[in-house]
């Protein structure tokens, strides 16, 4: 029988095969969910954000909605609103997409305040509130969150605070061209398929159920983490906030440094990673390869860097090469 860490990477293969060239987006998108967290992803279009995120819940117990962010949306698009019944004169509550268990949030830089800060705080708070009532929401609850980084005018920038409430924000880029081929090759087999009103046939795979995620969240929580990697893990945030010590260059580039919050989502993104490579512990490289996107929203430039072309990834990978390592 296999166990549920047998299962996710299962789950990871199968998702690999049907998401082509974005291994980094699979494996943040199961990190996210392995930490409770939520995700934003950048990217041109046409990278398979969407089918990443829909390919995970085809392998969920749940539900997953998309919701294109609109210049013109509501809060209450995403909430639900109370409707009026005129037969007895009440109110009754419709839920809206956030009920869902996997939200895919469609250029959210493209909807007003009002609207981000609804489901930012649906995102901390596990709930919502209408009127004087409070539902609370599924679980599991993963929000994704897209950008474009190609079209910015008529954009609603997520500001600095807000961003902090992202698990991880992940930069994902075109595949290279033998990668490219194969999802050529994949894209005229499902359109064969969907012609001839056929199915591919795969192995089974029973959907990953909410008792599975508890118990595997609950052993990367008590994955194995040395004393001495998490001063290390401190010692690479705490770098954000007083980069003196490791060099002149760092102080005139870094404004703010990241929150507390983002000590607590690389502990856990770096105990998910060796989680989901098949290891009951965690190494220095876990850390560092999630430091980029745990850390990559949470920092605050100065203008010096912007005049130097200096990048929060430059600072990280600054940071990564000077902090030691034990």
């Amino acid at each position: 029988m296999e166990t549920v860490q047998q299962r996710f990477l299962t789950l990871a293969e199968r998702l690999g095969q049907q998401v082509i060239g974005q291994p980094q987006l699979i494996e943040r998108l199961l990190i996210a969910l392995l930490a409770d967290g939520h995700l934003l992803v950048e990217g041109a279009p046409g990278l398979a954000k969407t089918r990443a995120i829909r390919q995970l819940g085809d392998h969920l117990q749940g539900s997953f909605h998309r919701v294109q962010f609109t210049p013109d949306l509501l809060p209450a698009d995403l909430t639900g609103t109370e409707v009026f019944r005129p037969q007895d004169g009440s109110f009754v509550f419709h839920q809206g997409p956030l009920f869902h268990n996997l939200i895919l949030a469609d250029e959210i830089n493209r909807a007003p305040a009002k609207v981000q800060s609804a489901l930012l705080e649906a995102m901390a708070e596990r709930q919502i509130t209408v009127g004087q009532t409070s539902y609370q929401l599924n679980d599991p609850f993963l929000v994704m969150a897209t950008q474009n980084p190609i079209e910015q005018e008529g954009t609603y920038p997520l500001p600095e605070a807000q961003l902090d409430r992202f698990l991880l924000h992940v930069y994902i880029d075109y595949p290279d061209v033998d990668v490219e081929r194969q999802i050529l090759k994949l894209a005229r087999d499902e359109a064969r398929m969907d012609t001839n009103h056929g199915k591919q046939e795969s192995p089974s795979f029973p959907p990953i159920r909410s008792d599975e995620l508890r118990q595997a969240r609950s052993q990367v929580l008590d994955l194995y983490l040395a004393e001495n990697l998490q001063e290390y893990l401190l010692q690479l945030v705490l770098a954000t906030r007083n980069p003196a010590p490791w060099g002149e260059d760092l102080v005139g580039w870094l404004n703010y440094g990241a929150s507390p919050r983002a000590t607590i989502a690389l502990d856990r993104c770096a105990r998910a990673r060796a989680w989901l490579v098949g290891r009951d512990y965690v190494t220095p490289e876990d850390i560092q390869q999630v430091a980029f996107d745990v850390l990559r929203h949470r920092l605050l430039l100065s203008y010096t860097a912007e005049a130097e072309g200096v990048t929060t990834n430059r600072v990280i990978s600054e940071l990564i090469s000077r902090v030691p390592v034990p």
